[in-house]
């Protein structure tokens, strides 16, 4: 993985940590969420796996390095900053919550530990990765909650924002509870299932509607779900009818669906295809979702596109990497930003996770002053070497179920916003309040 792939400033603040002689520095950077988005209640943490891949394979090319050589911010570089790129692995440590965990504001998602260097240089990666799945895998539990119980297919991969993001967010929205993806590299990659209907095209592209839907039954066998909205959907439905078995469903991507549905569902009973799902598109969301279900719409199944993988009403996430640690030999200096609406909370961290409450204290802390509380925050990587392997997006997924299951149900609401305690400990408060009064800092 290049690690060519970050912000400008980062190279210049490497080369200025090699100049300045702090490649025996070892920091400690924290990433987490600054605050959560308007009607989220919590978040839902993804982007580990590729974080990890990310860190085991980060180097910098001959012809990158060249590059860099080349830019005039690197001018008074000495030659010997390159030799270090050249040269340049991820070394460090990395601990993180498992994909798949519920977290709230100013915890931790992940925590790297290495040289100053190599912790600084891959901020803008991992700040990436984590924000983007998490964000849509935080859509995607909305989404989830709102079909209650009926299958949601993440369905946006056209609409995402580049072809790598749309394989991303099949991942994140699976591990958060969605039943599969449309998205082809997204199954292959990570074992997704993958679900997928024949497009408007499709029924325009042959001389009559019957006609198209005989080609696609005669493919599809079983799987066969025809798009019946194409031209008129009531008769569309009953095109469909006339064909009969095998036919898994049908599709409706336009109008009123809930009346449309119905009547629908008459359709197919009233020819005895009572098995025959009906699977709805069309702009969906998490209130759209829930409006259906409350209406007890007969429909079976959903698809979410582009309000899914590009997380329409919170489509960024004000994650921050920040320095809480600096070591030099035997010393550590705890590090701290005290801005006002920005401050932070210094030393690596550890998150104690109770029935109805979180606690966030310092990873020195004894484990006895917390008992009771499950430890959220694991190894991952120690000296760059992975230490704990990842689960399948299977198991994430499982594992994310059982997780958010065990929140207070009132976080589940898609309207109401409701706060979950999350308690500092005593010595992390004085820590910090010790570290402000060192840099006079006045309390906002």
């Amino acid at each position: 993985m290049s690690a060519l792939n970050t912000d400008l400033y980062e190279l210049t603040m490497a080369a200025g940590y090699f100049t300045a002689g702090k490649t025996n520095e070892v920091a400690t950077f924290e990433l987490s969420a600054r605050k959560l988005p308007d009607n989220r209640n919590f978040l839902v943490a993804a982007g580990l796996q590729q974080a990890v891949e990310y860190l085991s394979d980060l180097r910098f090319a001959a012809d990158e390095v060249d590059y860099l050589r080349s830019l005039v911010a690197f001018k008074n570089a000495p030659p010997e900053f390159f030799k270090f790129l050249r040269d340049l692995r991820f070394s460090g440590d990395l601990f993180a919550l498992p994909e798949g965990t519920p977290v709230f504001a100013n915890e931790p998602i992940a925590i790297v530990r290495a040289p100053i260097i190599e912790a600084q240089l891959v901020e803008t990666y991992l700040l990436s990765t984590f924000a983007f799945q998490t964000m849509v895998a935080s859509k995607a539990i909305r989404c989830v909650t709102a079909a209650a119980g009926r299958p949601v297919v993440e369905f946006g991969s056209r609409r995402a924002h580049s072809p790598e993001a749309g394989i991303l967010a099949g991942r994140a929205a699976y591990i958060a509870g969605c039943s599969g993806t449309s998205n082809s590299q997204a199954g292959k990659n990570f074992g997704i299932p993958v679900f997928g209907t024949a497009a408007h095209s499709w029924t325009m592209s042959f001389r009559t509607e019957e006609e198209s839907f005989h080609a696609l039954q005669n493919l599809l066998g079983e799987a066969t779900v025809f798009l019946i909205d194409t031209y008129d959907t009531i008769e569309g439905a009953r095109l469909a009818t006339k064909l009969g078995n095998p036919c898994w469903g049908l599709r409706l991507d336009s109008g009123d669906l809930i009346e449309q549905s119905r009547e629908v569902r008459r359709i197919l009973d009233e020819a005895g295809m009572h098995t025959a799902k009906i699977f709805a598109t069309n702009d969906l969301n998490e209130y759209r979702l829930a409006e259906l279900v409350r209406a007890d719409a007969p429909i079976d199944a959903f698809g979410v596109g582009t309000q899914l993988a590009t997380s329409a009403d919170a489509p960024t996430l004000s994650v921050v990497y920040k320095l809480v640690e600096l070591r030099k030999d035997s010393v550590v200096n705890y590090a701290a930003k005290f801005s006002n609406e920005k401050s932070t909370l210094p030393g690596a961290k550890q998150i104690y996770r109770y029935p109805d409450h979180d606690v966030v204290a310092l990873a020195s802390e004894c484990n006895s002053d917390f008992s009771g509380g499950e430890l959220l925050i694991r190894p991952i990587f120690i000296g760059g070497r992975l230490v704990e392997s990842l689960p399948a997006a299977p198991q994430i997924r499982a594992y994310a179920q059982s997780a958010i299951h065990a929140l207070p149900k009132g976080l589940m609401s898609l309207e109401d916003s409701i706060p979950y305690p999350v308690e500092i400990s005593p010595r992390l408060i004085d820590l910090a309040e010790s570290l402000r009064a060192r840099h006079g800092a006045v309390r906002q």
